[in-house]
Order: structure tokens, then sequence, then C-alpha cells
């Protein structure tokens, strides 16, 4: 009897049901010499400082450094029941060997080793390592099964990250709140994204407005514009010249362009979309993604993937079709399945896209923010199996008075994927889901090099310069999904700040730890936040250190670093961050001490 032990009950499932494990039992299923069970996530993890010595139940600076000798584990409270079973079906005498089957990446050894340890199971295991839960793709990945020891680099750099993330937030948070005599949670991936709104207020706060000014002309209904002028009275001269005086067109430039279909969505893509779109939060969309998932409407949602993968290509037409009926978009559009596949690009889990099912869905049936998700995804994953927009965009420059204008205009060739996705917005009274080049560039009328407008009329509009807007959780996302990617290396695991499966509950910590806080769509740091990164040293606060982090796990993956090694610039660089941070700043401990928990108000720019 082989066990199959999954990530989740819903992909156990699945499994199951292609291995033919038809008979369900308490906590697995059983059949055809197969049981497949699962672990609920993380069944195991790290135990708390205090299970080390009593006198860490208190948080105080002198018992600083907590770097544990021997490093000791425990069974999450509310998943005893599943370890048990997993615990007993690991031990059963006709169970003569295991397969790994958790997510295929780092996490997901992770999750399966330690459960494997705990449990005491000595027995032999192979890994499971397929990116997409299609039938065919689950067949070849048990025709294909590897020894489990070939994944042991990987599970060293798993177990490296827990522990090192354990080092550094136990120890940097008690520093810190014992320093400042409040709590003041400090950490590798929460921490640099607090920085990153701290630094933006700061900005906002110190910008200067500048006035500036634009002349424009007024030929025959077209409108041509100057450049930006700083000094008012040159704009004024520009104008009195060019007043009631005839105009020439010097170029005509018409540039054929193209826009290609958007990506598929990942996990951040979707929460950024639609926080944009439809003003939910990371977490929101995460929840209603995970509900769509377990109605079997999506794939899998926690995903950094933007592709699918190749053995999927040939069920995307049937997709398409039910995905267009849901929507009520076009049905016989082309199906460009290259634009959306590439094996190289997928990691844990391919992009998210509807299923199958969701030709048998009404979307009645789903409540509000279903609907809007699902909406949002279908007509994403129809987008980017479309093909290309294209149009001339035109530039006319004319003279007048010796001064330069211009005037902008395109001509749509080809809607494309835009006709999809201007349907769809029209239908949730919405704005187009993507930033195009063409500045929303009007129609000009056909303009010739040479040609002259008489009795030009001028005049001058004033403008300010803006300052840089507050994050919303849209560019947030984006900002931590891009902080530090230069300083790491192309083949690193993880890219950024957190994952797309934990950045919503960062911000959520950030929110819950009173360190910022929501105005409409927009996030601002508290005053305890801007506090704390100002008495934070700069390698808690900048993405280096993740960037640092993940290029050295990647190194352990591939078994060309030492975990040992790794681990021991961890602890060296916890005793150097105490040993420097001994005393507080007493001028920021008054402040923290005088602050009540209010929210900062945001400081108009002058």
């Amino acid at each position: 009897m082989k066990l199959v032990i999954a990530e989740k009950p819903s992909v156990g499932k699945g499994l199951a049901d292609v291995l033919g494990a038809k008979q369900r039992k308490e906590g697995y299923f059983e059949g055809n010499g197969y049981i497949v069970s699962w672990c609920v996530g993380h069944l195991v993890g790290l135990v708390e400082a205090s299970e080390y010595d009593e006198r860490y139940k208190r948080w105080q600076r002198e018992d600083l450094p907590i770097i544990p000798e021997t490093w000791k584990y425990v069974v999450h409270q509310n998943k005893k029941a599943q370890f048990n079973i997993l615990k007993g079906l690991m031990n059963r005498k006709d169970v003569e060997n295991l397969v790994c089957a958790t997510d295929a990446g780092r996490e997901g050894e992770l999750i399966f080793r330690l459960v494997y340890d705990m449990a005491g199971c000595k027995k032999p295991f192979s890994r499971l390592w397929i990116s997409s839960m299609e039938e065919r793709a689950i067949k070849k990945g048990f025709e294909d099964l590897r020894d489990g020891k070939e994944y042991d680099s990987l599970y060293n750099s798993a177990l490296c990250r827990a522990k090192a993330d354990w080092i550094v937030g136990i120890n940097a948070t008690r520093l810190f709140s014992s320093l400042y005599g409040k709590t003041l949670n400090v950490g590798r991936v929460q921490s640099p994204t607090l920085a990153m709104l701290v630094d933006r207020q700061e900005k906002i706060e110190g910008f200067k407005k500048e006035k500036y000014h634009i002349v424009r002309l007024n030929l025959d209904g077209i409108e041509v514009i100057s450049e930006r002028i700083v000094d008012p009275e040159q704009a004024r001269q520009i104008t009195a010249v060019c007043q009631g005086k005839e105009a020439i067109c010097t170029d005509v430039i018409t540039e054929r362009k193209t826009i290609a279909p958007p990506k598929l969505f990942d996990l951040t893509s979707l929460q950024r979309e639609s926080n944009r779109l439809f003003g939910f939060t990371a977490k929101e969309t995460l929840d209603t993604a995970q509900k769509l998932y377990e109605k079997k409407l999506i794939t899998y949602p926690r995903t950094d993937s933007r592709y699918l993968t190749s053995d999927m290509a040939q069920g995307l037409p049937g997709i398409a079709v039910s995905a267009a009926s849901f929507i009520h978009a076009i049905t016989n559009m082309p199906v460009r399945a290259a634009q959306v596949v590439n094996d190289k690009k997928v990691s844990d889990h391919h992009a998210i896209i509807p299923t199958y099912e969701i030709v048998n869905t009404s979307a009645s049936s789903l409540d509000v923010a279903e609907r809007k998700v699902l909406f949002l995804i279908t007509s994403r994953f129809l987008c980017a199996l479309a093909e290309k927009h294209e149009y001339d965009s035109t530039t006319a420059v004319f003279d007048c008075g010796g001064h330069s204008f211009t005037a902008k205009g395109k001509v749509i060739i080809m809607d494309g994927w835009k006709e999809i996705d201007n349907r769809l917005m029209d239908v949730l009274k919405l704005k187009s889901t993507e930033k195009t080049e063409d500045s929303g560039e009007g129609t000009l009328p056909q303009i010739m090099q040479g040609q002259i407008f008489d009795k030009t009329a001028a005049k001058i509009t004033e403008h300010t310069t803006q300052p840089p807007k507050p994050f919303t959780e849209n560019t947030l996302l984006l900002a931590m999904e891009k902080a530090g990617v230069k300083e790491t290396d192309k083949d690193a695991e993880r890219m950024g700040l957190g994952t797309p499966a934990t950045r919503a509950a960062v911000i959520e910590k950030l929110v819950t730890s009173g360190f910022v806080f929501r105005k409409g769509r927009q996030i601002f740091p508290t005053e305890d936040g801007i506090n704390l990164i100002k008495v934070l040293p700069d390698i808690l606060k900048s993405p280096s250190l993740t960037a640092e982090w993940e290029n050295t796990l990647t190194l352990i993956a591939k078994g060309e670093e030492s975990p040992e090694r790794f681990m021991r610039r961890i602890e060296d660089m916890t005793r150097d961050l105490i040993k420097k941070n001994h005393k507080p700043d007493i001028v920021m401990k008054t402040s923290f001490e005088s602050n009540k928990g209010e929210w900062k108000p945001v400081k108009k720019a002058e």
C-alpha cells in the first residue's frame, strides 16, 4: 500500500479521484493500492520561545539573544486530529512507502518533512512534482516519481528560512519592545513594507508644489499645445505672439502601435486589480478567490505564476467557450494558447483561470464579491488568449510665431483583446483593466504636412505639479512585489517582499498592530509606525536583507551553500543587532509613551 500525502484536502480529493482511491474514510481516501491523505497546511511548526525556558515568558533585553541550541517543534493545537490520522497511517503495517504530494516548492517540502519527522516515520518516500491538477499531469507525475532524497537540499533551504525568520523576528521584536516600553512587532517582510509606507508619507509631506503653464492654440477645432512653461511671463509672451496669427503643420508622424494581451492573473495581480476596480483589500480578494476555488470555479489562487503549463494547452479552447458564455462575450474568438503557456515560468502553481465548472454556474448564485472576482478572472482569461490591440498613433507638429506645438490622436486598426475587456467593463460600469500607452488620445482629422491654419486662437492654462500619491493596496502590493528584485538572483524561488499568499496577511498585521491605517482605499502609516521605522536600523527596514536571504537560500536548495554557514551568519547578525541597540533614543521613547494610538493626519503638501 502506498500512502500519498497532499497539502490540502481539496488537492487530496483530486489526487484520490485520479488514483482510484474511492473509499472515503476519516481524514483520508483509500482504494486501488493507495491511501491519500493531507496536511491541512502547516501541521507542525517551531515552538514559542517560552518553551525553551520559563524566563522567556517575560520580554527582557538581558535575556537576548534567544538562539536555540536544539530546535523544538510542536503540532498546532487546532490540527492535532489530522496529524494523529497521518501518524497512524504512516505506521500502518501495510503501508510500505510514502509519496510527498505537497505543493511543488520550498514551503510544500517543509510541510511534509516536518510531519514525517514529528511522526517518527522512517519509511522510504518518493516526491510527486507537478504544476497542474489536470488528470494527465497527475498521471504523468506518478509515472515519474522521484526519490525523496533528491529534495533534501530544498528541505534544508525551507528549514533555514523558517529558523532564520524565527530568530530575527523573536529577537528584534523583543529587543525594540523592551527598549521602548511598547509592543513593536518587527519582521523581515513586515518592517520593509512599513518603511515604504513611511517613506512615501515623508515625500508627500515634504513635497513643494510648483506652478507651470501650457499655451493652447485652437486651429479650426483642433487643439494643439506647447511644452510645460514655468515662467508665466514667457507663457504670456508666446500667447501674444500667436494670437490671431497663422500656424503651419511642419511634420506629421504616424506610427503603428500594438498592445499585447494582458498576462493571466497570479494572486498579487488579481489582488491589485480587485483593489483598483472594486476597492477590495488584498485579504478580501484572497478570501473570495479561496471560496471560488472551493466551489471548483477557478484554479488554485495562491500562485505567483502568470502562465500555464503545456499539458493544459489542449483544454483551453473548451474552457474559453465556457468562460465566454458565462460573461456573454464573444464565443467564436481565436484561442491563442501559445501566449499563455510557458513551463519555465510556472513555479509551484500555474496562473489563476476559470474551470469547466463555470458553464454550470449562474452569476446570480454567487454573492457580489464572488461575482465580481469571477468576472474579472474570466475576462482576463479570455483577454490573455485573444489577439493584440492595434492602432495608428499620430503626432502632428505645428509652428506658430517661431514656437512649437503638438497634437496627438489615434485610429484603431484592430480591437483585439480590448473588445472583450471593454465589454465586461461596460457591464460592470468600470474603467478598463489595463492602462495603455495611448494616454487617452482622441481622434485627429486628416492633417497634411505644410497645411496652414489661419487666425489662431491662443490661451493659457495654469497647472500645478502634484505630490506622490499615497499607497493603495494595489500600489503597495506592486511595491512589495518589486522590492529588492534587482538585488535578488534571477534563479531565486521568491522575489520581492513576502509571497503572493502572505502579502495580504502582512498588510493586515500592520493594520492590527497599529502601524498603518486605511482611509478609503488609501493606506497611511500611524505615528507609531513612523516612530518604529525611525528607531529600526537599516538592515531591518531595507528589502536588501530579504534579497540576501533569498540568494543564499537558492544556493542551499541547489546544494551549493552550507545550511550551517547560513544559520551562523543569521545568529551573528542577531547578536550584533542586540549589541548595537543597547539603549533607547530618549526622544523617541517619549514619543512612543505619549502616543495613545491616534492616527497621524495626512499633512497637505504646500
